[in-house]
């Protein structure tokens, strides 16, 4: 596989990211005169998600015309590259269109079951964390690293819960996690928590079931921070989700046997 082909990938989805940020964050504005329909129990689904999606769509279609794109919104397309895109247009809507500021453009790129590429874009905050498998993770211009030298009882850890899975796991897991000296943090947006993994703002996180498009960027850039993931197939992930545990190399086994005695 050329090295050029995931170059020019890589910059441009940050810049695609950048720019369907911007066009968020406009909307963001304007929070409580959206457009906000109910998809389900605790899912909801506004103008600014589907036109944001339309814009990164349009935006891969015309630097990569024969690339596939997965997106939370509309229908796959398939391509015949074997370069995948899946895509997450605003992760964090019910953040979103109560004027919380904790939401993200989330953009990754497959190929042959990896994850290639991750973007994790804030606009509110200025911030994208990023990664291309084997080359490091960054904020912005600037590395990053998950945290080191700290246990459960030393940080927060991010957990996740959607109407997909039934209460029982979420309730042992914070129980259990509070046991071990733990605290437990949620934010609303699965992508933004796991690029604060990355980050080392917190130390890990866990999620029953999430979808591919909130999931294989932030999992790729906690890999190339130097955390700990559970293997998983992408190409699979795309198809059916799954669980997701991340965490810091130096807590990663009290966090999977926390998920372990949780999601049994």
């Amino acid at each position: 596989m050329p090295a050029q082909e995931i170059a020019r990938r890589y910059a441009e989805a940050q810049r695609i990211a950048r720019e369907a940020g911007a066009l968020a964050l406009e909307y963001f504005r304007h929070w409580d005169r959206l457009a906000v329909e109910t998809k389900g129990h605790q899912d909801f689904v506004s103008e600014a998600d589907k036109n944001v999606e339309l814009k990164v769509r349009a935006a891969l279609a015309e630097a990569f015309p024969d690339d596939g794109i997965v997106g939370e919104e509309g229908a796959p397309h398939s391509g015949t590259s074997g370069f995948t895109w899946v895509i997450d247009p605003i992760d964090g809507t019910t953040n979103f269109i109560n004027g919380i500021p904790q939401w993200c453009v989330i953009l990754a790129c497959v190929r042959a079951g990896r994850t290639e590429i991750g973007v994790v874009h804030d606009p509110v905050h200025d911030e994208m964390h990023h990664a291309r498998r084997g080359g490091g993770a960054f904020c912005n211009a600037g590395p990053i690293h998950c945290a080191t030298g700290k246990g459960l009882g030393e940080g927060s850890v991010g957990v996740g819960f959607s109407g997909r899975t039934p209460t029982k796991g979420i309730k042992h897991l914070i129980n259990a996690l509070i046991d071990k000296g733990g605290i437990f943090w949620r934010n609303g947006s699965g992508g933004l928590s796991l690029a604060y993994v990355a980050s080392g703002r917190i130390l890990g996180y866990l999620e029953e079931h999430m979808n591919a498009w909130d999931y294989l960027a932030g999992q790729l850039i906690v890999v190339e921070s130097g955390g700990r993931t559970e293997p998983g197939d992408a190409d699979v992930a795309i198809a059916h989700g799954g669980r997701v545990v991340v965490g810091a190399a130096d807590c990663w086994d009290d966090i999977a046997r926390l998920a372990d005695g949780a999601y049994a």
